[in-house]
């Protein structure tokens, strides 16, 4: 829920993605991608699970 309401805030320019806590930024990253707006997260790449 959390990553939801900060995806939002970047979305409108409330929040830089950088600003986003380091836990949170994978699911931050998830719903900015899945709105077609995954750029609005700069260079961010996910850690990929092994």
């Amino acid at each position: 829920m959390m990553a939801l309401l900060l995806a939002q805030r970047v979305i409108l320019g409330k929040t830089e993605f950088n600003e986003v806590p380091n836990s949170l930024k994978p699911g931050v990253y998830e719903h900015l991608r899945d709105s077609g707006v995954g750029f609005l997260a700069g260079d961010y790449v996910p850690p990929t699970a092994e």
